[in-house]
């Protein structure tokens, strides 16, 4: 992807939707065919975008080059898109799916609550080829050191444990991912599981517009934004639970102003990230899919947070 690319808004419906959805639980006490979507120089605000929400205008360099299949980075506050190449391709995202997971769990559960690790949650990983956070059955680890096990080794264990917990049942919980997608406005997802993994005759599919979106959404929720930042935690041994430690397979964290958020990679949907930064006071959101190159997504995603930084709005 060479194009150069001139910042729109998102789809105003689907911000208005993440801006207005209810605060988690731990918080609250405080398939159509889609189109094409390339950002160009001379695309019309869309009608639905509120009048007091301008459109952007490039004033800074050329953006640096994407190898990847799509891309988007956005105005976390405004919505405004700062670059985007086929934002609304549908494509597996691997496990960009456990931001999702991470989300949704926190809207029902508090950080406290126990969950159990189960044997079927460490068979699924295992026998899956998923990345693991080598949890042990019998092990019972409050939420929030769950979550940890979720995001920074990207443990499909975790992935399996929660979604059994708070779906009740995989199944239960997939159908909540589906329908929270919806309400966020992310008409091009499709998730079949709670960790990315492939399944048999679908691998489930997403975009890179609605992973924005999702990402916007669960960066606001304070604890997941912690739990997207860390490279490193360890979860003490307690009476409950053995001790853990995990490092986070996001080499972007450590730039200045990295704050998630997470990565994923299978054979079919390649190296993917969803990525966020502070620039000159303001969040930026990003998603890259599709990169055939590992590193490379992380050298992009900062490129692209810099020259970001750099457009005027």
């Amino acid at each position: 992807m060479h194009d150069r690319k001139a910042p729109l808004l998102l789809c105003a419906g689907a911000l208005a939707l993440v801006a207005g959805v209810a605060a988690p639980a731990h918080a609250q006490t405080a398939p159509p065919q889609t189109s094409s979507a390339h950002a160009t120089a001379h695309a019309a605000v869309p009608a639905s975008v509120p009048a007091s929400v301008p459109a952007s205008r490039a004033v800074a360099a050329d953006p640096p080059t994407v190898y990847g299949k799509a891309a988007i980075l956005v105005d976390a506050e405004t919505g405004a898109v700062r670059f985007g190449e086929a934002t609304n391709r549908r494509m597996p995202i691997a496990s960009l799916t456990k931001t999702m997971t991470a989300y949704l769990v926190l809207k029902s559960a508090k950080p406290g609550d126990l969950v159990e690790v189960r044997p079927e949650d460490t068979r699924y990983a295992r026998e899956g080829g998923g990345t693991t956070a080598y949890l042990r059955a019998g092990d019972r680890l409050p939420v929030k050191d769950m979550l940890y096990a979720l995001m920074l080794p990207s443990g499909a264990d975790a992935a399996h444990a929660l979604a059994r917990t708070y779906g009740p049942g995989v199944g239960g919980f997939v159908a909540r991912m589906n329908a929270t997608a919806k309400q966020l406005g992310m008409n091009d997802t499709y998730y079949v599981n709670a960790d990315g993994l492939p399944m048999p005759g679908s691998d489930g599919y997403s975009t890179a517009k609605d992973q924005a979106v999702l990402g916007v959404q669960a960066l606001r929720d304070p604890l997941l934004r912690q739990v997207a930042s860390t490279r490193r935690h360890t979860a003490a041994r307690t009476a409950t639970h053995r001790s853990y430690t995990w490092a986070n397979t996001n080499r972007l964290l450590g730039s200045p102003g990295a704050v998630g958020l997470k990565t994923g990679f299978t054979r079919a949907a390649g190296f993917s990230l969803a990525f966020a930064g502070e620039r000159n006071g303001r969040l930026l959101v990003g998603v890259l899919l599709g990169e055939s190159v590992s590193s490379r997504r992380f050298d992009t995603a900062r490129a692209l947070l810099d020259w970001g930084g750099r457009v005027k709005v």
